[in-house]
């Protein structure tokens, strides 16, 4: 094409002041976002001319040191960025540049008016990231020269409005210079340090040399870009603080390069070595960052990862998304949803060796994560195996603090054994104290403390490990094959009935207990029944919970009871039995924490000591 040094004029399309008015008011969420894009498009210009630079030396400015300049005069409110990449000819500046002027335009504004559809979500189709500087200015210049021997140099102009010109230039230089003033409303940005910030925060790990004057801004290598062998202890650690802001050094790191299968990215992901935020807030904590191409898109894509993953800190850099114009919103797609699933399934692989050869690390991860992990166990089905194997527990043969998995207990079991036995509580003293543990400590079996508020919402529904039954040893039906009690005979069945007259209102049922070793009595929920840590928990959640009335199992070999027996016997409306069985059934709620009138319990207390102290 052959073309002079006089401007020539192009129309924009009729639309594309409308369209140009919604990228710049509709899109993009933050003005800053212009550099960032402005960054990126030089940066990819510089990766062309430098793979050209390869196998072509008939190239202008060939062997130049690849970087990107910015200039800006605070006094004046002017701008620059200069790159000394590919360059573009007199074509690119008008279909490359102008693509959205061009291609499409009335079929998205016609589809934009009809669906009333987000901007975001159709937008995406579309190159105009370069038209986010009308953001920040009213007129932009571009000045270029295309890497070719025998270019031409062109000037580009428009105030994104109805036109364009293009003129040609006598500029020397391969590369292009993108040029304008900052209108009224955006001359915060015309301060070093703002641009400094902006460029740190989304590209600080661009390919090439960022200067401001003769300072060098983007100071952090791209460290999941290299091998991990080349990369020290020390220098990870600090990537890591410098992407997290934490001031600790991390627990773990995971460095990952994957390819095929659909999903082929670059990651390097951190545990923090403490929790520094509310787990069950974590929704409201930054988690990974998304990268295309080392340009920061995302500081925050929870999308990338699954709920109970998301105490994960680190960078994740592909370029299999498609992403929308603006870069800040990840449209849904194949591709995004293989990325997670790698993601995920490389994490736990991850954790399941930390677990298995770096165990002491692995517990320090646990105590302060643990609790989200379980709760994976009820929302990722597809990896429910895998983390039922990553579930730690204290246990009741355990010293306190130490913990055992799943397959470690079962490797403990006693011969004949079943069942995987479980008791929930608030506490470890707490539940060590229940009268139900009594007859698995006499017995020596194992039984799993699950002091943890998730435990209770995610151990019910494993249901079995292993082909055993995980079975709560508060349940009323649970098999005690090594019990030795003897037969109830008539006193005892009179007995019961007492029980059952005098708490009609209260239990469910009074049975002979199997399980009571030292205390008189206990209650059990029945086989339908709520977990009563479930219970306590829906309750305190709000939610509306049917009282249950609980089974009272009595140990009929215990002093308190054989005594009452006699009592029974002697005199059937026996005041002072009546009483006793009253308090025996508030005791039993006292050491559940379910007593609910402690000035009555303490007063009939006082009236039973009274009458068994009379001489």
């Amino acid at each position: 094409m052959t073309t002079t040094k006089t401007p020539q004029t192009f129309e924009y399309k009729a639309e594309m002041k409308q369209l140009l008015q919604l990228i710049i008011h509709s899109l993009y969420t933050h003005p800053e976002v212009y550099l960032r894009e402005l960054v990126s498009n030089a940066s990819d210009a510089l990766n062309k001319i430098r793979y050209r630079q390869l196998t072509d030396n008939q190239i202008l400015d060939h062997g130049k040191e690849l970087e990107i300049r910015i200039t800006v005069d605070a006094a004046a409110k002017t701008f620059s960025i200069e790159d000394n990449g590919i360059g573009m000819t007199f074509e690119d500046l008008t279909q490359n540049i102008g693509t959205v002027a061009r291609s499409g335009t009335l079929e998205y504004l016609k589809k934009l008016r009809e669906e009333k559809s987000n901007v975001s979500d159709l937008i995406g189709q579309f190159g105009v990231g370069f038209y986010s500087v009308f953001m920040v200015t009213d007129e932009v210049t571009i000045e270029t020269r295309h890497f070719d021997l025998n270019s031409k140099g062109y000037r580009w102009t428009s105030s994104g409005e109805s036109s364009f010109t293009i003129e040609e230039t006598d500029r020397q230089a391969r590369g292009t210079r993108i040029s304008f003033k900052f209108k009224e409303t955006a001359q915060e940005f015309a301060d070093e340090n703002k641009l400094r910030q902006i460029i740190r925060k989304y590209s600080n790990f661009a390919d090439f040399p960022i200067l401001i004057g003769k300072e060098k801004v983007n100071t952090v290598e791209a460290l999941w870009r290299k091998s991990e062998a080349d990369v020290k202890d020390e220098e990870r650690n600090e990537f890591y603080k410098f992407v997290t802001n934490d001031y600790e050094d991390p627990l773990s790191f995971l460095q990952l390069s994957v390819e095929g299968a659909g999903a082929e990215f670059k990651a390097l992901l951190f545990i923090p070595a403490k929790a520094h935020f509310d787990l069950m807030r974590v929704q409201q904590q930054k988690t990974v960052q998304l990268y295309t191409n080392k340009i920061m898109i995302m500081d925050d894509c929870k999308d990338i990862l699954p709920e109970y993953l998301q105490f994960i800190r680190g960078i994740v850099d592909t370029s299999d998304l498609p992403l929308n114009v603006s870069r800040e919103v990840v449209q849904a797609s194949a591709a995004m949803n293989k990325i997670r699933t790698a993601l995920t399934a490389k994490i736990l692989q991850w954790l399941q060796k930390l677990a298995t050869k770096e165990t002491e690390k692995y517990l320090t991860f646990y105590k302060n994560f643990g609790p989200l992990v379980k709760t994976g166990i009820n929302t990722d089905f597809a990896n429910r195996d895998k983390l039922i194997e990553l579930l730690r527990f204290e246990t009741s043969t355990r010293k306190a603090g130490e913990m055992s998995s799943l397959r470690d207990y079962v490797s403990r079991m006693k011969e004949g054994q079943k069942e995987i036995y479980y008791i929930t509580g608030e506490t470890r003293l707490q539940v060590e104290s229940s009268p139900n543990l009594e007859y698995f400590r006499k017995y020596e079996l194992e039984v799993l403390l699950l002091v943890e508020p998730v435990d209770i919402f995610i151990v019910p529904s494993i249901h079995e490990y292993d082909k055993k039954a995980l079975k709560a040893i508060d349940k009323g039906d649970i098999e005690l094959e090594q019990a030795q009690k003897k037969d109830q005979d008539e006193l005892s069945e009179s007995l019961l009935a007492l029980f059952k007259e005098s708490l009609k209102e209260q239990v469910e049922d009074v049975r002979v207990s199997r399980r009571l070793v030292d205390s008189p009595v206990t209650l059990v929920t029945g086989s339908s029944g709520m977990d009563r840590q479930m219970e306590r928990m829906m309750k305190m959640m709000g939610h509306e919970v049917p009282a249950s009335k609980k089974i009272m199992e009595l140990n009929m070999e215990h002093p308190v009871i054989q005594n009452l027996s006699r009592r029974f016997l002697a005199n059937k409306s026996d005041d002072i039995s009546q009483k006793c069985i009253v308090q025996l059934y508030e005791s039993a709620q006292l050491m559940e924490g379910e007593l609910a009138s402690k000035a009555d319990y303490v007063k009939r207390m006082v009236e039973i000591m009274e009458q068994a102290t009379r001489i």
